[in-house]
C-alpha cells in the first residue's frame, strides 16, 4: 500500500511510528518504510523520561516523532521528541502571546540580572526592571514563595528568547484600573535624585522631579518624606512595561496623611 501511494518522508516531517525495540543507546522505531526509524536517548523528550510518561516509550508503544535527518551509512531515519516537542511548545507560546494570558511560573534561578524561569518548556527571562518590590523583604520573598506571576513580554523563536514582566501582570490583574489623568493618592516610598516612586495599590510609580513644583522643590518638602500620602495625577501609563508616571503639577488638595480611599 505504501509503494502503491508512493509514501515519502522528507527532513523536517513530523511521522507516525511504533517503537519496536529498546537498545542501550536509542529506540528502534517502525515508521512505515523500508528503513527503520532510530531515536538517540538524548533526543528524548525529559518530560518522557518521568516515570508516570515511561509508558510512552515502550516496546509496541505509538506516537509522533520528528524526522530530523537520513543516516548516509546505513540508510537509517534519525528521530527526535525534543525537537517536536520544542515546536508545538512555541506554538503554543505564541498562541498565550496573542490572549495576554497572566502566569503563575516557578523561579528556577535568581541572578543580579533578573530571574530565570520556565514556559512550556522553554527558558524565560524577568529582567530585574521588570520585577515588582516594595523593598529588600519583599526580594527575599520571591525566593521563598518559589513562584512569580509574570506575563509575556516579547519573544523570538529564532534565538529560543523569551522575555517576561511582573510588573505588566501585576498591573493587570489589578482590581483597581488606572486611567490617564486620574487623580489618585499615593504613599511615597523612597526618593531619588531624579524622582520619587510612589506606592499605588502596590504598584510602584514615579513622581519624576520635572513634574514637581518649583516652590514644592524649595523648604517644604514634608510630603516627600516616607510615608506620608500625596495627591497626584496619572500622566503616564504603559500596561505591557508595568510603568506608571505621575505628576503633582495643577493638583490640589495635596495630603500628608492616610486618605480614605
Amino acid at each position: 500500500m505504501l509503494k502503491r501511494y508512493k509514501y515519502k518522508i522528507h527532513d523536517g516531517d513530523i511521522v507516525a511510528g511504533t517503537i519496536v525495540h529498546v537498545e542501550k543507546t536509542g529506540f528502534l522505531v517502525e515508521i512505515g518504510t523500508n528503513s527503520s526509524g532510530y531515536l538517540p536517548k538524548e533526543e528524548v523528550n525529559i518530560r518522557i523520561k518521568k516515570k508516570n510518561n515511561s509508558s510512552l516509550l515502550m516496546i509496541n508503544s505509538t506516537r509522533d516523532f520528528f524526522l530530523m535527518t537520513k543516516n548516509s551509512c546505513n540508510e537509517q531515519y534519525i528521530l527526535s521528541l525534543k525537537r517536536l516537542d520544542y515546536i508545538r511548545a512555541w506554538k503554543r507560546i505564541k498562541q498565550l502571546y496573542l490572549e495576554d494570558v497572566i502566569f503563575n511560573l516557578k523561579i528556577y534561578y535568581i541572578n543580579k540580572g533578573g530571574i530565570i524561569t520556565y514556559l512550556e518548556g522553554i527558558q524565560g527571562f524577568i529582567p530585574k526592571s521588570h520585577i515588582f518590590t516594595k523593598d529588600k523583604i519583599s526580594d527575599q520573598k520571591i525566593i521563598k514563595n518559589k513562584k512569580i506571576k509574570c506575563k509575556l513580554l516579547s519573544l523570538n523563536e529564532h534565538k529560543n528568547q523569551l522575555i517576561l514582566s511582573n510588573k505588566s501582570a501585576k498591573l493587570i490583574s489589578l482590581k483597581h484600573k488606572f486611567k490617564l489623568g486620574e487623580l489618585i493618592y499615593g504613599k511615597v516610598v523612597m526618593q531619588k535624585q531624579y524622582g520619587i516612586f510612589l506606592n499605588i495599590f502596590d504598584i510602584k510609580a514615579l513622581l519624576h522631579v520635572s513634574e514637581i513644583e518649583h516652590k514644592l522643590q524649595g523648604n517644604d518638602q514634608t510630603f516627600i518624606c516616607p510615608g506620608q500620602f500625596v495627591k497626584v495625577k496619572i500622566i503616564y501609563l504603559n500596561i505591557e512595561q508595568g510603568l506608571v508616571s505621575v505628576s503633582v503639577r495643577n493638583v490640589k488638595y495635596r495630603l500628608n496623611h492616610h486618605p480614605q480611599y
